[in-house]
């Protein structure tokens, strides 16, 4: 097949635009190919076995699963990350969140830092790799994250102490953490029948859903363990549901966080929250 029927093959699926995408990535990642190789008809070069996989992975593409999930890896932050199913695909806006963890942290040495969640360890591996002063600590639950966060960060040389823990049900041993980020699942079920199919159908319901009746839960679970284990001055990131934002905020000041904001993201929508933990309103 040539260029312009690979791309055909996943328009059902994808829009004209979303489909080349799909399709140049697979081509440059996964055969080495340029623009100018793909524009020169080198998509009709390719050895029989070459062949053969690239009709897997587009078998796998038109069944609907990520890209992502057929190469083996995503690009976060200018880094190339192993993902695989059972594990959130790193999304472009959650950059913004290690911006604002990395700012914080500035060049202060020592600072403890813990990702709340982490699926893949995008997260506190970019804050580890950026601000290498600081000792950061990632939690998930899922055996597919802990073995890929610990995958990427040998790969990677990122320092950082990947834990088998329960972000729901943590218990504090004093105040050990001087930042506290997460991207806790935030989609409520109800909002399912509105999302790509192929990111309903395949990306971890664990990482994405919440139920429809209790949608900060896991929130306010991370929000008073933060309460109860943030140094003085600590501070709390979050990145959140647009439709509830205003609620995380206001269970985050009901916490005794102060400074509390609510910030937007590339596309305008209120995306993250951030506060710091003020001792002395307890």
């Amino acid at each position: 097949m040539n260029y312009n029927q690979l791309i055909s093959l996943l328009q059902p699926l994808y829009d004209s635009r979303e489909s080349q995408a799909i399709v140049r990535t697979v081509l440059e990642e996964q055969f080495g190919m340029t623009l100018t190789d793909i524009v020169c008809g080198k998509v009709n070069e390719l050895s029989s076995e070459s062949e053969r996989t690239l009709g897997e992975i587009m078998r796998r593409l038109q069944a609907g699963e990520p890209v992502q999930y057929v190469l083996g890896r995503a690009r976060f932050r200018g880094q190339e990350w192993t993902v695989r199913p059972g594990v959130l695909i790193p999304r472009p806006e959650t950059e913004a969140l290690v911006d604002m963890v990395v700012a914080a942290v500035g060049d202060r040495r020592g600072l403890r830092v813990l990702d709340a969640g982490t699926g893949s360890g995008c997260i506190a591996i970019s804050v580890a790799l950026e601000r290498p002063a600081c000792e950061v600590s990632a939690w998930d639950i899922a055996p597919e994250a802990l073995l890929t966060a610990k995958e990427n960060a040998q790969r990677m040389e990122a320092s950082v102490n990947v834990v088998r823990q329960d972000a729901l049900t943590a218990t504090a041993e004093g105040r050990q953490w001087d930042v506290i980020v997460s991207n806790p699942p935030y989609v409520t079920c109800r909002e399912r029948v509105d999302m790509a199919r192929n990111v309903a159908d395949h990306e971890p319901a664990l990482a994405l859903f919440v139920p429809d009746d209790d949608p900060l839960c896991f929130y306010r679970a991370i929000s008073r363990y933060a309460a109860e284990s943030l140094t003085a001055g600590g501070q709390l990131f979050f990145e959140l549901n647009p439709l509830y934002a205003a609620d995380t905020a206001r269970l985050m000041r009901r916490d005794g966080f102060s400074e509390v904001a609510i910030v937007k993201d590339c596309y305008g929508k209120d995306r993250f929250a951030r506060g710091t933990w003020d001792c002395k309103k307890q």
